[in-house]
């Protein structure tokens, strides 16, 4: 059973968790039968390291960091998932964000 949502998974500093979750929201995800704006949150920390090339928006290249971010998860409709990623990628602050997009099989298919 295919089912025309996907999941997907934002991990972003706690400074920019609103603008995440709005920018989520205003492209057409987190939409859950007559409900909009629909998500979860959970607080955490996320570790990274970059390389010598790199250009993180906390901390320095070539250093192991610890940030206190927030995973947002959101259902989206797969029509929308290109506008999604394209607001979220615009408004997160990182040089590389963390975005899982995973397909979804809904539940009432199972009932």
């Amino acid at each position: 059973m295919e089912t025309p949502f996907c999941h997907i998974i934002v991990y972003t500093p706690l400074t920019h968790a609103d603008a995440v979750r709005t920018a989520l929201a205003d492209a057409g995800a987190g939409s859950i039968g007559n409900y909009t704006n629909c998500s979860f949150s959970s607080k955490g920390t996320g570790r990274f390291k970059g390389d010598a090339k790199s250009s993180p928006h906390i901390g320095a290249a070539e250093t192991l960091e610890e940030v206190e971010e927030e995973r947002i998860e959101v259902v989206v409709k797969q029509e929308d998932l290109q506008n999604v990623l394209q607001a979220v990628t615009e408004v997160h602050p990182y040089e590389e964000p963390a975005i899982h997009v995973l397909p979804m099989a809904d539940y009432k298919d199972y009932l």
